[in-house]
Order: structure tokens, then sequence, then C-alpha cells
């Protein structure tokens, strides 16, 4: 029991710290950020425009939850499958569609049990326990658990867009306001799993995955490598993507890039057979690419016109049907 509690031990690469103030800015990208104005916040304007509602989910499910409505809905639906037509048409992964709910032992295998029990939702039915998945990073790095894979046919490279379950706790009166921190969001998840020798070239190329992303949704963003100290339980090493919200000022995580090593392969038993027959566990790497609300909140406070319009990027055109969301909720 005391071996599944111990956390991962951070690469030496790793900036000293015990918090998100001393991550170190990699580099920026994408048109430059639009000047800070609370009135771009985009719980504001998706109430304006009546695509976010999130009195009518408080009352369908409490707090931290919202409901999408017409041009609001179609966005969310247009960048899933943009993000899952560049990932398995440029990027090489394989789609899936995993199971939501997971036993005990596939959330012990990524690291999410025991430490984070309180922030999971669990499901008990008779004698049957299940868990709500936090992100597809679970099922989809257990879809090899307790195998022994072919080194010749690394990496493996996965993806899925889920629903995903979190409780939030701690989280007590931060972002209560719009999209950023709610119990149930989606998103598109990628999942890489390599040899140990190949895994930092392989975080280099996930990271590249996200960013892309963020490139063609011309998205104010920088990359920043998290300090030691404020590493997920499972990451040797992690780099932050932070969309620019104009709306609070500020910088606000949408996606984390990181390299798990050998640690969730010990925990679920991937293992490798090496040329000369030996047994190796894998490494595997895992990052969102991408939430879908954290990206509507960010397409929303960056493409806000003075005239109470939202514009879209041209990327995203062809899956909306619309370049613009009028400010009386039409578009055009």
């Amino acid at each position: 029991l005391l071996g599944v509690a111990v956390p991962n031990i951070p690469l030496d690469s790793v900036p000293d710290g015990d918090s998100e103030k001393e991550a170190v800015e990699i580099r920026r990208g994408g048109p430059p950020p639009c000047e800070a104005d609370g009135s771009r916040h985009h719980a504001d304007i998706g109430e304006r425009l009546g695509i976010l509602d999130g009195k009518a989910a408080a009352r369908l499910s409490g707090a931290r939850f919202t409901v999408s409505r017409g041009p609001g809905a179609r966005l969310e639906r247009a960048l899933a499958d943009f993000f899952l037509d560049l990932h398995t048409g440029e990027h090489g992964y394989t789609e899936h569609s995993v199971p939501f709910l997971v036993n005990r032992d596939t959330m012990t295998g990524t690291g999410q049990l025991p430490k984070f029990a309180e922030d999971l939702f669990a499901t008990q039915v008779g004698d049957r326990e299940l868990f709500l998945i936090p992100t597809a990073e679970v099922p989809l790095t257990n879809l090899l658990a307790q195998q022994a894979l072919d080194a010749r046919e690394m990496p493996y490279a996965f993806t899925a867009r889920t629903p995903c379950f979190r409780a939030e706790a701690g989280a007590y009166g931060r972002d209560t306001r719009g999209i950023l921190r709610l119990h149930q969001f989606e998103k598109v998840e990628l999942v890489r799993v390599c040899t140990l020798e190949d895994a930092p070239a392989q975080l280099e190329l996930m990271l590249e995955h996200a960013e892309e992303c963020l490139r063609r949704l011309e998205l104010s963003y920088r990359i920043v490598q998290l300090p030691a100290g404020d590493l997920g339980f499972s990451a040797r090493s992690t780099y932050d993507i932070e969309v620019w919200l104009p709306g609070s000022g500020s910088y606000r995580e949408i996606s984390s890039v990181s390299d798990c090593g050998t640690f969730q392969a010990r925990r679920a038993g991937i293992r490798h057979r090496t040329a000369d027959g030996r047994k190796e566990y894998a490494a595997t790497l895992n990052g969102s690419a991408l939430p879908i609300g954290r990206t509507v909140a960010a397409l929303l406070e960056q493409g806000a016109r003075p005239d109470g319009s939202v514009e879209l990027p041209e990327a995203l055109i062809s899956y909306t049907g619309f370049r613009r969301i009028l400010p009386d909720g039409t578009t055009e």
C-alpha cells in the first residue's frame, strides 16, 4: 500500500520550486495578446449571446455545471471533431471510444488512486464499484495494462474524446464564474506509449501536437515548464500550455503534457520486449489536446468584437458552418 502512495520522481532537468510561480516560460505563440478587459469575460459573453446558461445547469445539477445552447453547443461539437480530425489525420493517433466508468485497478494503474480518491465520483451498485473517469488518460493508458508489447511497434499513439468528471476537492471559491472549473467537461486526450529511452523525444512531439491546435485556432498562448513541486502525482516532467484570457487578464492552463516515465507502466504492468528478448517497463505520456470548455472560453474572450459579436478562426468554419456569432445569438 505504501508503494502506490509514493509519487513519481522528477527528472533532474525539471526546474526547482514548489508552485506555479516558479514555472519557467519556454516560449509564446499565436497573435500578440489583446489587452486585458474585464468586460470580455467568457461567462458574460456567453450569457449575453444566449449560448451558455449556468443558471439552468444549477437547477439541474447544482454548482460547477453548465448548459450550452444553439451555436454554443455547435461550437463544442465542432471543436471536438476538429481536434480528432487533426490528431488522427495528421498526427498519427488512433481514435478510441472507451468506457466512462472504470474499476479500481484501472484508476490505480494511472495513479488516480489512492492519492486522489476525494476528487473522484464513484458509483456502487450491489457489490460492484466503478469510478467516473477524470480524463481519458485513464482508460487509454490501461488499454495496454498487463501486456508485453513489441518494441518494434512503438510508439503507440491513442486519442479519445470523453466527458471528464472531477469533484474539484480543495477548489472551493476558485473560478466560480464561467466554465473553467466544472464537475463535468469534455476533452480530447492524447496518450503515447514508448520505450523509456524515447520518452523525452515523444514528450516534445506531443507538445507540438497540442500546440498545433492553438496555432490553427489563432489563439494567443504560452508554454511553461512546471517546477518539481508543482508536478502531478504521476509525472516526472510536465509542460503546461497556457492560453491568454483577456477577461481575467491572465494566462490560464489549457493543456498539460506530461512524461510519466515507467511510473504508470509499473503500476499497470505495461512491458515491452527488447531485441534480445528481455522484458522492460514501457514509458507512458499523456496530454490534453484540447479541453472543449476552456477552448470555448478562450475563443469567446479573444474573439469578442466591439459590436458584441464573436469571430471564429478560419479553421473552424467548415466544422461550425458559421464564422461569427452575432450579438443577438444568431450566426453568419
